[in-house]
């Protein structure tokens, strides 16, 4: 459920895999899960909710301790125990208006290596968080648009003040789908880490400056401490 990007071969959404060694910190999972479970669970559990926020953390959790999914290095995984999250908050569900743009031209994203991501700006995300109105933008991958299973599929990386000490220093992702109209929940409780926070083999795309929050955003993953 937290996952996005099909990175290069063997890439998991939140890394890209690249060839001798080099992960995409989005493969073509969620930039994490398989589009086939994605869309088998949607009725599952509503959006929104205590319930959907456990749901993420659970599966979250069992992906990391499969070697297969894992981003963890090898030698970690056995001694895997959970990641650390902020205690559910549904303070942190809002509903975001989404403008499209659609004139927005592919463009070069760069990332923790010298590997650039191409991204197109889908739209504006514009919600209200804590008393505040904000405005962040939400990217597309040409790459995953010819994905089966991620035509919907729309990357959101933002940074706040929590990064370098509750969080990761980086910023998080969140995974989202195209709304059939305007309206779109926004879920921080889903916030989670890029696989370069976990293993520096990953490359992972940086955070524009233009998707921060001034203010600390407690919800969804936090720091990773080994």
């Amino acid at each position: 459920m937290v996952n996005p990007i099909k990175a290069l071969p063997g890439i998991a959404l939140a890394g890209f895999l690249i060839t001798g060694g080099l992960s995409s910190c989005r493969d073509g999972k969620r930039y994490h899960e398989e589009p086939e479970t994605a869309a088998a669970e949607v009725s599952e559990v509503p959006p929104g909710g205590l319930g959907a926020i456990l749901k993420f953390q659970d599966e979250l959790n069992t992906e990391f301790r499969d070697p297969e999914q894992s981003p963890l290095p090898r030698n970690l995984i056995q001694s895997f125990a959970g990641l650390a999250f902020f205690e559910p908050d549904t303070a942190y569900q809002v509903m975001a208006r989404l403008v499209r743009t659609p004139e927005a031209l592919p463009f070069e994203m760069p990332t923790t290596t010298e590997r650039m991501s191409t991204e197109r700006k889908y739209g504006n995300l514009q919600f209200e968080l804590m008393g505040n109105t904000y405005t962040l933008e939400v990217y597309q991958s040409p790459e995953l648009l010819m994905e089966e299973g991620f035509e919907d599929y729309l990357f959101l990386p933002f940074t706040d003040a929590t990064n370098g000490e509750e969080t990761y220093e980086g910023g998080r992702y969140m995974d989202l789908r195209i709304p059939r109209g305007d309206s779109i929940l926004l879920d921080f409780n889903t916030a989670y880490n890029p696989y370069c926070a976990y293993n520096p083999k990953y490359s992972c795309p940086l955070v524009p400056s233009v998707n921060n929050l001034d203010i600390p955003v407690r919800a969804g993953v936090k720091a990773y401490r080994k």
